[in-house]
């Protein structure tokens, strides 16, 4: 990462995340893989948007940033790939607006590499704020259950069919940060100039070889023509008087277990990194970057996007 941007830690994990999802979020919702901590997110809206401005995620999940801009009284657009997600975001907004919230939240099914067509026309140009994730980390990922003479299961955590090679999750790692690059590239003509993009992302590992997922996203960032103004550390982990209180799931803290007899000194993940960027202060500055970087992003991996 560089060194050279500045650093903030946010503290966004003094309350569980079931307790953050309570009373917001559908009993569906806790079967996705990868949920973003809702306080993480209600973090980046406050501090990066006013009320009213537009909110963005171009891989929403659930809908974690959707709902929590419009409970901040901010306008929300979100896509989502996988069908089931769809349903589920869009449900947990309907229940925003059966708690009273008078919102404009919108979700839209489909491939965010397609951004142009698939957001409407109207959009562009509008977004304050940016806050998404990438998939990543089938070791962070999932929830157990223990059964007589069956060990620890795992589920809940794959994203959708593992056979379904148009889902970002399932089609290596070049190509994914090749096909994140576009989406960042694409994000450009619905942002507003000198608007922020906040990016959730950890490392992780895999055979032992750590995968510094955060460094990579950096690097996509800059290939799609935004600029790096921020390297935050979102807590994971309970800030008490004298230590943090970690709230790993039994999973990750078993899985920790496994690495460490196997001679791996890993420790529990207490945080994720945001990096933050925005867009060129000027539309045509910002059109002229969109053209240049999203061949250059496509060509320097190998792959095409």
């Amino acid at each position: 990462m560089n060194s050279e941007l500045p650093v903030s830690v946010w503290s966004t994990a003094q309350h569980s995340p079931t307790a953050q999802r309570k009373n917001r979020y559908t009993r569906e919702s806790i079967a996705h893989p990868a949920k973003m901590l809702p306080e993480v997110a209600r973090y980046a809206i406050l501090h990066y948007t006013t009320p009213g401005d537009l909110v963005l995620d171009p891989m929403c999940g659930i809908g974690t940033t959707l709902v929590e801009a419009v409970h901040l009284g901010r306008r929300a657009a979100g896509a989502e790939y996988e069908p089931h997600w769809v349903t589920v975001a869009r449900s947990n907004l309907a229940l925003a607006t059966e708690h009273g919230v008078d919102h404009d939240g919108q979700i839209f099914h489909g491939d965010a590499r397609q951004l142009s067509t698939l957001l409407p026309a109207e959009l562009r140009g509008q977004a304050a704020l940016v806050m998404t994730s990438p998939p990543y980390g089938p070791s962070t990922h999932g929830r157990v259950a223990v059964a007589p003479g069956e060990g620890i299961q795992k589920y809940f955590h794959q994203y959708g069919s593992t056979l379904d090679r148009g889902n970002l999750a399932n089609i290596g790692h070049h190509r994914l940060l090749s096909g994140f690059t576009r989406i960042l590239a694409a994000l450009t003509e619905f942002m507003r100039p000198g608007g922020h993009i906040a990016i959730t992302v950890r490392p992780w590992r895999e055979h032992a070889e750590l995968i510094d997922l955060p460094s990579q996203i950096l690097a996509c960032g800059r290939n799609a023509g935004l600029v790096p103004v921020e390297r935050c550390v979102a807590l994971l982990a309970r800030v008490a008087e004298h230590d943090f209180v970690a709230r790993g799931s039994f999973f990750q803290r078993d899985f920790l277990r496994k690495q460490r007899e196997a001679g791996l000194p890993l420790h529990l993940i207490a945080h994720e990194d945001v990096l933050v960027f925005r867009t060129p202060l000027t539309a045509e500055r910002r059109s002229q970057r969109r053209a240049a970087t999203t061949f250059d992003a496509d060509a320097s991996t190998g792959w095409a996007a």
